[in-house]
């Protein structure tokens, strides 16, 4: 059986399962019943592995043995095994985070905090800054600068940015009601689509002069990105984040003159 490597590649993924582990498998689901060593002919993975190779795949719930002489093996049906695999996940998912609920309730979590505490005030507010890489780790910072917010959040971004945005600027405006929420953006279809039933918090106005990816958060917290979101794959997208009272304010009152100049 010829199978190729960039599909075997993605069962990997998708499955987490080792290259021995995922060749067994499509030998299996290739022949429905079969024995270790005709597995090990059509996979091509050593006769003296394929053993603990079937036993693993037997834990993980992708095979079951069939009792009798030669010991063979029998195929499950794919969807059954995407939701044992999908539940596996779940509870291993479960249980990490009840495991952090608990750090956070523990001494071992008022230490940790309290050593960030006295470490961060050593710190001049002039190096407070850092360079971030990749959208989800831009937007995973940016979510935290939001659940900060006290008075303000200025935002200009573009279409795309705004719908990628728009669930934590939601929750923001659902959280604090007197937070002012502003953003200048240009509008997509699809946007204007989601406005229609935005939060009433969160006010925008739409211009296509200003071709700009910044965010500023109390006038102190700026975040910036470096780069046209059409022309950057997500995995380089870079920001940089600036924890900066003086240039803050200086650029929120560029905001202001931008957003009072537009109907």
């Amino acid at each position: 059986m010829i199978v190729q490597e960039e599909f075997l590649k993605k069962l990997r993924t998708a499955f987490d399962l080792n290259i021995y582990e995922v060749k067994i498998w499509t030998a299996l689901l290739s022949r429905g019943l079969a024995t270790a060593g005709e597995l090990s002919d059509i996979s091509g993975v050593p006769r003296s592995r394929t053993y603990d190779v079937l036993e693993s795949l037997e834990k993980k719930g992708f095979v079951l043995m069939k009792l009798g002489k030669p010991i063979k093996y029998l195929a499950i049906e794919p969807n059954e095994i995407v939701k044992r695999v999908k539940k596996v996940i779940t509870q291993s998912v479960d249980e990490k985070i009840q495991s952090l609920d608990n750090v956070r309730s523990s001494k071992l979590f008022e230490e940790i905090q309290s050593l960030y505490s006295t470490g961060i005030n050593h710190v001049d507010i002039t190096l407070l800054s850092g360079a971030i890489r990749g959208r989800n780790n831009i937007y995973s910072h940016l979510d935290t600068m939001l659940r900060t917010a006290e008075k303000s959040v200025s935002l200009v971004t573009t279409s795309d940015g705004f719908i990628r945005k728009l669930p934590l600027l939601e929750k923001v405006a659902k959280k604090n009601k007197d937070i002012k929420i502003r953003v200048l953006t240009q509008l997509n279809k699809e946007a204007k689509d989601m406005i229609k039933k935005i939060n009433p918090n969160i006010k925008i106005k739409e211009t296509p002069d200003i071709h700009a990816r910044f965010v500023i958060i109390d006038n102190k917290d700026l975040m910036f990105m470096v780069s046209d979101d059409k022309l950057t794959h997500e995995s380089y997208d870079n920001s940089v984040w600036v924890n900066t009272p003086f240039f803050a304010s200086a650029l929120n009152n560029l905001f202001e003159q931008a957003w009072n100049k537009i109907k």
